[in-house]
């Protein structure tokens, strides 16, 4: 019997980091390469749901370069991965190539049906000190959301509580309750044809909306700490919320791929 799979492609939530220690006269450095996609990948890891993750360091080489490798997935979800890991290929930035703007290849793959979402974060929309850097580009065009030139973190380190605009709207309506607190969130204007879901003093939080044959999605806060904290990623409509996002993204169009 033929089952039916939801292939997602997830992009960043990884990073390295490097710690120095000063002892008396000596020092020393210590580097570290860490995940955040434990809670965000077990809710989407399924017999429907099928999730390749890329890390942010291998977006420049690893990505797939034409659209028929790209229309492999149903749906793109980025989250804390600036532009410029995807326009600062190897070959560019290194060899001084020409080569694919792989963000003009995900509005391609978005305008001819596929789903794209992207998260927030540090590196997510604009960004800590503008550094995403995803003002002004196409991915501007399809998010459902207009981004700020500048720093668009909020930081709510009393936490706040996501208001539920459309509870009746598929991505909501199996979500019971008052939401829990998140920690901040990229500030965005939302479109004026697009749909508003959850928000926060007028600020878009979760917004929808269609482009092209494809569906775009910003949920503004993070799928993973800081900003999303245990009482957010242990919640038990995590997994409903994410599912039920995912589902929408790809529509009946993303149901297309089975597996025996």
């Amino acid at each position: 019997m033929q089952k039916k799979v939801i292939r997602i492609l997830f992009i960043g939530e990884s990073w390295s980091k490097q710690i120095t220690e000063g002892k008396g006269f000596n020092y020393f450095s210590v580097g570290f390469y860490e995940e955040g996609i434990e809670y965000i990948i077990k809710a989407l890891t399924t017999e429907s749901y099928q999730v390749t993750h890329l890390p942010s360091h291998l977006v420049a080489s690893n990505f797939p370069k034409n659209l028929e490798e790209l229309s492999v997935y149903d749906a793109i979800i980025l989250s804390d991965v600036g532009a410029d890991s995807f326009l600062l290929t190897p070959e560019t930035f290194i060899y001084s190539q020409r080569t694919v703007n792989l963000l003009n290849l995900i509005e391609r793959y978005v305008n001819a049906g596929g789903g794209f979402c992207m998260i927030g974060g540090y590196m997510s929309f604009q960004g800590i000190g503008g550094k995403a850097r995803y003002h002004k580009t196409i991915i501007e065009d399809i998010l459902p959301v207009r981004l700020f030139p500048y720093d668009d973190r909020e930081e709510i380190p009393e936490g706040f509580i996501p208001e539920v605009v459309d509870s009746s709207h598929e991505i909501l309506h199996d979500i019971k309750g008052e939401w829990p607190y998140l920690l901040g969130y990229n500030r965005l204007v939302l479109k004026e044809d697009a749909n508003l879901l959850l928000a926060h003093g007028g600020n878009p939080i979760l917004a929808i909306n269609s482009y092209g044959e494809g569906r775009t999605m910003a949920f503004a806060s993070d799928c993973s700490p800081h900003w999303a904290p245990p009482e957010f990623c242990d919640w038990p409509y995590y997994k409903t919320f994410w599912q039920q996002a995912v589902g929408w993204l790809v529509g009946e169009k993303g149901r297309k791929n089975d597996i025996t």
